[in-house]
């Protein structure tokens, strides 16, 4: 696995700061929940695509229909990106769904159950 450099880093740091922006301020899509956030952002080093890990607090429905709606809004997205990032490529963003906070909550909710039935 190739090591991240420390420009890709600052690279996918403005970007999320920047997505969290237009999807919390410009996005009008009613598909789009409103505690939608972006976990993570990973940028291939040609700056050609980008991935962008999606979290969302709500059913699967409001989940599937919240990645739905950003995907449709990407060239909108990319064009915003370009506007407020100086970057020689602006990239074509993928949004996908991030489950790891569920996940984490689960995995705590096992253990505190694990932990109630030792004592």
């Amino acid at each position: 696995m190739k090591k991240t450099s420390s420009r890709m880093i600052r690279i996918n740091e403005e970007i999320k700061k920047e997505l969290s922006s237009i999807i919390q301020n410009q996005l009008k899509d009613p598909r789009i929940h409103l505690m939608t956030s972006v976990v993570d952002v990973n940028t291939t080093s040609d700056l050609k695509h980008c991935k962008v890990f999606i979290s969302v607090l709500g059913n699967e429905t409001e989940q599937n229909d919240s990645i739905k709606g950003l995907n449709s809004a990407s060239s909108f997205i990319r064009t915003e990106i370009a506007k407020r990032i100086n970057l020689r490529n602006t990239p074509e963003i993928k949004f996908v769904n991030d489950d790891s906070i569920e996940r984490s909550v689960y995995m705590s909710k096992l253990i505190d159950d694990l932990n109630k039935k030792s004592e």
